[in-house]
């Protein structure tokens, strides 16, 4: 199991920037409330992705199946999404395949794996110079099937794929999205599309261990059962509301606590491991999509949230770690590391005459590494900066589906310490609406009126 160690959140290490146990004594009946309203409603409303461990069998055998297919017939995997349908994917093939994947030999590797979520007409050109569509399975993934930036892909990759394949153009295109609602679902009908469902209840940054993550995982190669039993594991762990027993709890009950009484309004995740780089950025959405919310429950107008920082450890010692071990003491530092590093390299002898740089010698990288995440540890903890760490035993299916699982328990719990809605994203909405009034789109026409009468930009302010 992962383990998570908060002694650097405490007063008893960082002094009066820290939290006592007598804080977390004060708000224990708020982290029961949660834990309880977590598990009254889990398996429920848009708490359906707690249940993914769990429900999944029959899906994951043709998931499997389907991968095989998929690695057997095409040279390349291309992910059409966008938000959640794109980072976590991204996330997991970072932590779980060859750090150089796509460029090893084709004899090393299975089907290229690309992910586009983004609209620069640039990126789709290169992509199309390094891919022959023919030979490529495409997964178009978006729940409603009205996201613009993913349709705007289809189109433009299927009136492709037509002009190539003529009458087995379909057969390239894999849909994952809703089951019973949208423009993908009645599309993915009509053209006979293989079709994987996203379950109402999982949106999307909570979505990476249903067919949105698991179907490219497994065209990789990756252990997916592996994931899913990681996520029960860390599951059953939290099953508890007591936060010294359960670890999701105590992580939100500390970082409630950090935001509402000691004004540490940003989250910095800094993974040890370039295999869990990307991990930053899921996280980056998932916290804050979910905690930033204008509104509370009650109406209120309360403007929560924390917002999230990625970094890379030990790339950004050389340049966030400054700030946040001299700076303002308005943060709260994650660490992630790994013990057991999947391969390892020894630091070869030499420049003996120069003992500056020869103390390395005959020490390996993951030394090196484990060692600079340890003194910045201490380096934030001496300057009174509050940190906590998430260890990994090494990096596999089973310690990935357990940070998954930690961060959205955590995430969940959090939102409704908070008193807010840690599943609508209104604030996303609002910027979709101004794109389609934008764009002329039926039934936006209040909103063009709306765009309109807004003020003009004074040229004075344009330089």
């Amino acid at each position: 199991m992962i383990k998570f160690d908060f002694n650097n959140m405490m007063d008893a290490y960082i002094g009066e920037q820290g939290i006592s146990e007598k804080d977390i004594e004060a708000v224990l009946d708020k982290a029961q409330d949660s834990y309880a309203y977590f598990e009254k409603n889990r398996g429920t409303g848009w708490m359906g992705w707690s249940e993914l461990p769990y429900n999944q069998e029959s899906i994951v055998r043709d998931i499997i199946m389907t991968a095989a297919d998929i690695r057997a017939k095409y040279k390349n995997f291309v992910v059409l999404g966008i938000g959640g349908s794109a980072l976590g994917p991204m996330a997991v093939y970072n932590a779980l395949c060859h750090l150089r994947y796509n460029e090893l030999d084709e004899s090393k590797r299975g089907v290229k794996f690309f992910v586009e979520d983004n609209v620069d007409p640039e990126r789709m050109l290169a992509l199309l110079d390094v891919i022959d569509p023919a030979e490529t399975m495409f997964n178009v993934i978006t729940k409603s099937g009205a996201t613009s930036e993913t349709m705007s892909q289809y189109l433009i990759i299927t009136d492709i794929l037509k002009k190539k394949c003529g009458e087995d153009w379909a057969k390239h295109i894999i849909a994952t999205t809703s089951e019973s609602k949208g423009n993908l679902i009645k599309l993915a009908k009509e053209e006979g599309f293989k079709t994987y469902f996203i379950p109402d209840g999982v949106g999307g940054r909570f979505s990476e261990l249903c067919p949105v993550g698991l179907l490219p995982a497994a065209v990789l190669g990756i252990d997916i059962i592996g994931l899913l039993v990681g996520a029960s594991e860390m599951d059953k762990k939290c099953n508890g509301a007591d936060p010294y027993k359960n670890p999701a709890l105590m992580a939100a009950v500390l970082q409630y606590i950090a935001m509402e009484q000691k004004g540490k309004n940003i989250s910095v995740m800094m993974p040890y491991a370039d295999s869990l780089k990307l991990m930053a950025d899921w996280y980056c959405q998932l916290w804050g999509e979910s905690l930033g919310k204008a509104v509370d429950f009650d109406g209120k107008t309360v403007h929560k949230g924390q917002t999230p920082v990625k970094a890379l450890g030990v790339t950004d010692q050389h340049s966030q770690v400054q700030l946040y071990t001299e700076g303002p003491f308005d943060n709260v530092i994650t660490i992630i590391g790994v013990e057991k590093f999947r391969k390892d390299v020894v630091i070869a002898n030499g420049a003996e005459q120069f003992a500056d740089v020869n103390f390395l010698c005959g020490h390996t990288m993951s030394e090196l590494i484990n060692t600079e995440r340890k003194a910045t540890e201490y380096a934030l903890t001496r300057s009174k900066h509050m940190n906590r760490t998430i260890l990994l035993d090494e990096v596999n299916a089973r310690s990935i589906g357990q940070l998954l699982m930690f961060f959205q328990l955590e995430t969940a719990y959090c939102g409704k310490m908070l008193n807010i809605d840690t599943f609508n994203q209104p604030g996303v909405e609002e910027g979709k609406n101004a794109t389609y009034a934008m764009f002329d789109r039926h039934g936006y026409e209040a909103k063009k009126a709306e765009l309109e009468a807004a003020p003009k930009k004074n040229e004075k302010y344009i330089i």
